[in-house]
């Protein structure tokens, strides 16, 4: 007698339909909770990823433990790792279940950084008027990708020199500050940008298709102009904006209470790790300083 065939074949857009169906009930717990929006969409997007692994819609904590596992194996960073496990401790948090889970420390050292050299040609090298406009908010104002985004024509104040940051990192409000050289080539962006509203606002950057910037677009337009550049040093817009401005301002001798203001930390360890300079600087410091 013939034995029946068994299928173990599993459909890929049924099990794809049972798991987009999760993460949208995830996205709305997250909502609920009152997560802000990057932080919904960051969370979604590595929950998905989790349940793709898992090819489950409703795993259990072992299969969080092997993925964890699985992510420290690929070397990813371990911010990276942090915030997936933040991710998937939410999500089961839904489920009504408890996951813990140990929290990578991150590495202690130099942030990679760029040098004034090599800032110039990123910049010199953008011959979009918009894209140069972007570059020089991102880099005088010490801006996080985010911030960039979320900027609006009345957050800009070309006399003041200032951009008003809404709804940071750190859930506040704050003042960036803006130089002569990044108003003026605001001023010639302005000048041919028509104004447009996208959900009742009205950005101060919009892309081609009149969408608000994403941080995956300004990551990608960034990457672009650096390889035209030809700056083979690591890092990206977050190098850019964040790690470079406050190596330079303290290599040139800022005081690091100072760059802590204007890179809006909230503890001051955090603005020390950029208090690494160069050979050279740290030579000239100490002959300038250190003599009897």
């Amino acid at each position: 007698m013939a034995r029946a065939k068994v299928n173990w074949y599993v459909s890929p857009a049924k099990d794809h339909h049972r798991i987009d169906h999760v993460v949208s009930e995830y996205q709305r717990y997250l909502r609920s909770d009152g997560l802000k929006d990057r932080t919904v969409v960051l969370y979604t997007g590595r929950v998905r990823e989790f349940l793709s692994y898992a090819a489950n819609d409703d795993p259990g904590p072992d299969a969080a433990n092997d993925y964890r596992d699985e992510l420290i194996g690929k070397k990813l960073s371990r911010t990276y790792i942090n915030n997936t496990c933040f991710a998937i401790k939410k999500f089961f948090l839904m489920k009504g279940t408890t996951w813990t889970f140990k929290v990578l420390r991150p590495k202690e050292g130099c942030p990679f950084f760029f040098d004034e050299a090599d800032v110039v040609k990123i910049i010199s090298v953008c011959d979009n008027i918009k894209h140069k406009a972007m570059l020089e908010t991102l880099f005088f104002g010490c801006l996080r990708s985010s911030e960039l985004c979320n900027l609006d024509d009345g957050d800009l104040d070309l006399n003041a020199k200032t951009l008003r940051l809404k709804d940071t990192k750190n859930n506040s409000d704050a003042l960036a500050l803006i130089n002569s050289q990044c108003v003026e080539t605001l001023k010639a962006y302005l000048k041919v940008r028509p104004k447009i509203e996208v959900d009742g606002r009205t950005p101060l950057f919009y892309t081609d298709y009149l969408n608000r910037w994403a941080n995956n677009d300004v990551h990608r337009m960034f990457v672009s102009y650096k390889a035209k550049a030809g700056v083979k040093k690591p890092g990206a817009v977050h190098v850019f904006s964040r790690h470079t401005p406050a190596t330079l301002m303290v290599a040139k001798g800022c005081d690091v209470r100072i760059v802590m203001e204007l890179l809006r930390h909230r503890d001051i360890r955090t603005t020390l790790r950029y208090a690494h300079v160069s050979d050279k600087t740290r030579r000239e410091m100490h002959d300038r300083y250190l003599t009897l």
